[in-house]
């Protein structure tokens, strides 16, 4: 098959989608970033399954990104915040262990495409992407799992130019029979 007819294969998949916004400050009503995420994923058919707002600490993300790696009822996982280099910054320790096949084209894309709007700050981003599985049953055929800077404008970056053109894709390479 040619991606052209994997793109056209995958038209009709939803994806069921959590996202997390990992923050010290942010508030439901403060959240520029998740709510970004919310809007873009409706306006391309998806749903959201689930939506936190969590402090930038890994004891608190694990166990919130385990539960939604077990879920059967959450198709793919989008994180904002959290990448950068501060000391506070550790989603990336935490993403990175749960993926079982990293998307590296992910985090090179995105750096590539913020240079251009940022210069060379985009070098301070860790955004990183790829499958994730849980240890539970049912979780099989891994989930999408991208961690994306906590700014609105590399939200927008991140979904509209690479995410959202390719999660369907994803997905429907992900539930192909072996």
């Amino acid at each position: 098959m040619s991606h052209a007819q994997h793109e056209q294969s995958a038209a009709s998949i939803t994806a069921r989608c959590a996202i997390i916004t990992l923050s010290d400050t942010r508030t439901a009503e403060t959240d520029k970033s998740g709510s970004l995420i919310k809007d873009l994923l409706a306006s391309a058919g998806h749903t959201i399954a689930d939506y936190a707002i969590l402090p930038d600490d890994p004891s608190r993300l694990e166990p919130h990104l385990l539960s939604l790696l077990s879920n059967p009822a959450i198709d793919a996982i989008l994180t904002n915040g959290g990448t950068g280099i501060s000391r506070r910054d550790q989603t990336i320790a935490v993403v990175e262990k749960h993926l079982t096949q990293p998307l590296p084209g992910f985090g090179e894309l995105f750096r590539m495409l913020s240079y251009d709007q940022i210069g060379p700050a985009a070098m301070l981003s860790r955004a990183v992407g790829g499958i994730a599985r849980s240890n539970a049953q049912g979780n099989a055929q891994g989930k999408p799992l991208f961690a994306m800077p906590g700014s609105t404008k590399a939200v927008e970056l991140a979904m509209t130019k690479l995410i959202l053109p390719e999660l369907k894709h994803l997905l429907f390479e992900l539930r192909k029979q072996p």
